[in-house]
């Protein structure tokens, strides 16, 4: 028996991916406990009896990590890593230092945006793997951008002085020992680092806490189905997106019924409504097996549950890694991209029109959603972490 500490940020899109693999790696037989700044968010995702050891640090919502909505670009990156990401491995960091203690585990399973995972394995020496939530910072997102990259760079030596060994030279966002990519590069294009250590295992899927009962019933099975989401960070600034969504699917109600996740409750909804439902949450997993079309703000976990189902997708990125994500769907033809803050009900229309009905992009789709099933998923990626351990004996 082997043990694993997975250090996650505390963003549904980052611990889900780990969950599957977590699942795995307890069903073989291995000791799995994580460290996190929301135990209680580790717990509704992997389950109650998950082994949590909780740190400091800032939570999504909270009144010390709320970020404005209106922040896009340069500035959006800016406030994540300044006024999140950093204080986040700061204010993690003691907390996995006892968690090691504590579990003393074969290998560190570090998120690629909790970067005390790394440093702290760095500096006590214990071999260090990264989850690699999404693929937008080792697929060329700041190529063209010398004085991001550098800031950055000055960033984390800091971070490394302060919580670290300073004399480590590892990137913590990329373990020189073992890359765990939840992608493939039939998604994320030619830029997709080619080396060893670095493993594409496709997205990690695992069965979750079932929600709220949702209406399976209402489905028309003579119609396209389109679901329409903006995943679980964005509420604050969906509004205006989603009342154009609500617009573009009215116009089309004879040939289109719509799911719409409207989790700040901006859209009006009537319950007898029978061409679209607009709902809370939903769940993603099932319902994407029943959809020909998602519209999304390119977040990599929906995108990549989309095309693992083989369903093309309207991407409208918003800020972070979104618009790279955005731009590997494009690029590998399995959808179309509009501009989130300017779109129109009669653009979004016309790009929904195009992607259910021109069959390059399903085409498309099926492509990727054949390389991530041939991926292995959760399991490879256990498989990975499995020989990284009993190496390090």
């Amino acid at each position: 028996m082997s043990g694993f500490l997975f250090v996650v940020p505390p963003l549904t899109g980052h611990i889900n991916p780990a969950v599957g693999v977590a699942a795995r790696l307890t069903a073989h037989g291995h000791r799995v406990a994580w460290a996190c700044a929301d135990p209680a968010l580790v717990r509704r995702l992997a389950g109650t009896d998950a082994e949590v050891f909780p740190c400091a640090g800032p939570v999504p919502g909270a009144p010390d990590a709320v970020r404005p909505p209106d922040l896009r670009g340069a500035e959006a990156l800016r406030f994540l890593w300044e006024w999140y990401l950093l204080p986040l491995a700061d204010a993690m960091a003691p907390g996995v230092t006892a968690a090691v203690a504590a579990v003393r585990p074969d290998v560190v399973v570090a998120d690629q945006q909790a970067f005390a995972g790394a440093l702290v394995a760095e500096r006590l020496r214990l071999p260090w793997a990264t989850s690699a939530t999404t693929s937008a910072e080792f697929s060329g997102a700041y190529d063209g951008l010398p004085k991001v990259a550098d800031w950055l760079r000055q960033r984390l030596t800091a971070l490394r002085a302060r919580v670290g060994d300073p004399a480590g030279t590892a990137d913590p966002r990329f373990s020189p020992h073992l890359l765990l990519a939840f992608s493939t590069p039939e998604l994320i294009g030619p830029q997709a680092p080619l080396a060893p250590h670095v493993h594409y295992v496709g997205p990690s899927l695992a069965g979750r806490p079932a929600g709220p009962g949702f209406p399976w019933q209402w489905l028309d099975h003579g119609r396209a189905k389109v679901l329409v989401t903006l995943g679980t960070a964005n509420a604050d600034a969906g509004g205006r997106f989603l009342a154009e969504s609500l617009a573009a699917l009215r116009d089309r109600a004879d040939r289109i019924q719509a799911v719409i996740a409207d989790p700040a409750g901006t859209l009006p909804a009537a319950a007898d409504d029978k061409d679209v439902l607009i709902v809370s949450s939903v769940p993603q997993l099932p319902l994407l097996e029943r959809m020909d079309a998602v519209v999304c703000h390119a977040g990599h976990n929906t995108v990549c549950e989309a095309l693992w189902h083989g369903v093309p997708l309207v991407v409208a990125p918003i800020r972070d890694d979104q618009p790279v994500v955005a731009g590997q769907v494009v690029d590998s033809g399995a959808g179309l991209r509009v501009r989130f803050g300017r779109v129109t009900a009669a653009r979004l229309g016309e790009a929904l029109d195009t992607v259910l009905h021109d069959s390059a992009h399903r085409a498309a789709a099926a492509r990727i959603r054949a390389a991530f099933r041939a991926a292995g998923g959760a399991q490879a990626a256990a498989a990975h972490l499995e020989r990284m351990a009993a190496e390090s004996r």
